[in-house]
Formats: C-alpha cells, sequence, structure tokens
C-alpha cells in the first residue's frame, strides 16, 4: 500500500471513529457532517471526498465494523482448530474473541445492535448482508461440529448461529453498562458455561 493510501485509510478510520462516538452520543439524524469533521479533526470537505454522504459514511461504518468482528471471530476459530481444539473449543474461542471486540469498540457495537432492528434506513440490505456473514462464520464451525459427532445432532444450526452471536452481542453490551465491574474472563465464563450446556454433547 502507497503512502497516499496509506494517509487514506487512516483518514477513513478517523472519520469512523468519529461518526460512531457522535452517532452513539445523540443519534443518526441529530449528527451533523461538520460534527463529524470537527471531532475527526479534518476540514468538512474532506468528509465528502471520501464519503458521498452521511448515509453512506454510516453504511461504510456498519460495513467496516461488521467484517472486522467477522474477521476477529474467524481467526479465533481458525486459531483453535489448528492449535488441535475441538467444534465447541473454537465456539469458545468465538465467543471470547466477540467479547474483546465488543469491550473495544462498545459504541459501535451499541449503534449495531440497534440498527439491525430498524427497517427503514437506506442501508438495510448492506447491514443484513454483512451480517450473515458473521453468522455464516458459527454456522459453519457448528456444522462441522455436528458432522463430526463433537456437538448434539439435534442443534437447529442456522437458528443456533444466529442466537449465538445474539447472545454475545447483547450479553456484552448489558455487561458494559449495567456490569462494568466484571472482567472479561468473567464474563466469558458464565457464556462458556450456557455455551456448553447448550451445545455440547456427542450425537
Amino acid at each position: 500500500m502507497d503512502s497516499s493510501s496509506t494517509r487514506r485509510q487512516a483518514t477513513r478510520q478517523k472519520l469512523y471513529e468519529a461518526a460512531v462516538t457522535l452517532i452513539a452520543e445523540q443519534g443518526f439524524s441529530a449528527t451533523t457532517v461538520d460534527e463529524i469533521a470537527e471531532r475527526a479533526g479534518v476540514a468538512k470537505g474532506t468528509v465528502y471526498y471520501n464519503f458521498a454522504s452521511k448515509s453512506v459514511l454510516f453504511e461504510e461504518l456498519l460495513r467496516h465494523g461488521v467484517e472486522l468482528l467477522t474477521a476477529s471471530l474467524r481467526d479465533a476459530a481458525e486459531s483453535t482448530t489448528r492449535a488441535g481444539g475441538g467444534s465447541a473449543d473454537a465456539l469458545d474461542a468465538m465467543v471470547r474473541a466477540g467479547l474483546v471486540f465488543i469491550e473495544r469498540y462498545p459504541s459501535f457495537t451499541q449503534l449495531y445492535v440497534a440498527e439491525l432492528w430498524r427497517t427503514n434506513r437506506s442501508w438495510n440490505s448492506t447491514l443484513m448482508a454483512v451480517r450473515q456473514e458473521t453468522v455464516a462464520v458459527v454456522e459453519g464451525v457448528l456444522r462441522t461440529g455436528v458432522e463430526r459427532g463433537e456437538l448434539s445432532g439435534d442443534i437447529d444450526v442456522p437458528l443456533t448461529s444466529a442466537a449465538l452471536v445474539g447472545m454475545v452481542l447483547v450479553a456484552a453490551l448489558d455487561w458494559r453498562s449495567f456490569q462494568p465491574e466484571r472482567s472479561l474472563d468473567d464474563v466469558h465464563a458464565a457464556l462458556s458455561r450456557l455455551l456448553q450446556g447448550r451445545v455440547g454433547g456427542g450425537a
């Protein structure tokens, strides 16, 4: 990547961070491009140079964030598998990776969960597509586990995959908002016990 591409990527990252913080604080409609530019420390024209509109910026922000989450889940599962872990271990590693991501990006996670339930946004189809990529990573591990007899053959793979992603997102938001004194290890242990009780057990 050349220096101009690196600079542009750094600028876009600043704009993402500014936008997600402001929108989490005051909502999408109330947030202006001027405020995003000011928070990012760039000229207003820089926003429009990188994104055609505030809506495009937010759509790309959602895509960028969910792709980061998906990559972290995939890396956790693949690393566990390479180290000799089974499917239950890979699922547990993904739960932890999800918690780590949410601890690092709480404002983004809050926005993402809120936007999942809105139906009148121009970026809804994009959000559904990237959400499915995240769920598909979990689906792949569950299917492999069922096929190998490591996980219960009674599992409804599509629904369970979505439920696991939702469990981590909502439980982590609850942790950050209402139980911040608890450690990541503590929250991970609680979710691990829940996970083992729901999907564990050979066919």
